[in-house]
């Protein structure tokens, strides 16, 4: 930029958020492993609760950031999910059908759960003020059927990071939402 070299670095901590390529998934694999060899002496119950408040809570952690993330990065962290439901459950065949006995969502409707929670507590509540004052309602030009329909204004994206941005996709997964599922979680909310 501006005749300046811009070097990359294997790790950024921002916003008190880490962000890099390994470490993620590092401590996620060494807490399943640990687990694992205590996993004989647990009930299912417990098993579950370990997991999702130790690997659970890391793979959640932030998570909203690695919306659009590369298909390698999330395909590492799906891996480790699905390590883990089957420690928890090692008597089911898959990892897919101990996920939804677990009611585990996978890792990229994980991300976008927490964006639209995110942003349906933004519209509803007002906070975060930055967030809320990119949400604005879809006005049409003209009266489309759509008009009725709770979604957001969507800016453009110029480049792929921009696409990443929260006032470009918070509106993207909140209007990708299905109108029943807009409906029941519209209340009164904050955006005009």
């Amino acid at each position: 930029m501006n005749s300046s070299t811009v070097t990359f670095a294997d790790a950024v901590k921002l916003l008190g958020v880490s962000l890099d390529s390994t470490n993620v998934v590092r401590a996620c694999t060494y807490h399943a492993r640990a687990l694992q060899h205590i996993r004989p002496l647990l009930t299912v119950d417990a098993a579950k609760t370990i997991a999702s408040a130790i690997v659970g809570a890391r793979l959640d952690y932030c998570n909203s950031l690695l919306l659009g993330t590369s298909e390698y990065n999330l395909d590492r962290l799906q891996r480790v999910q699905n390590r883990l439901a089957h420690v928890v459950l090692p008597f089911l065949a898959g990892a897919t059908e101990a996920r939804r006995e677990l009611h585990w969502l996978p890792v990229i409707q994980r991300i976008t759960f927490k964006l639209a929670t995110i942003t349906y507590k933004a519209r509803r509540s007002g906070q975060p003020v930055y967030l809320t004052n990119s949400l604005h309602k879809y006005l049409p030009t003209r009266n489309p059927r759509s008009a009725s329909a709770l979604l957001l204004q969507q800016p453009p994206a110029t480049t792929v990071f921009s696409s990443r941005a929260s006032p470009v996709a918070a509106p993207s997964v909140w209007n990708s939402l299905n109108i029943l599922t807009q409906l029941k979680l519209s209340l009164p909310s904050k955006v005009d």
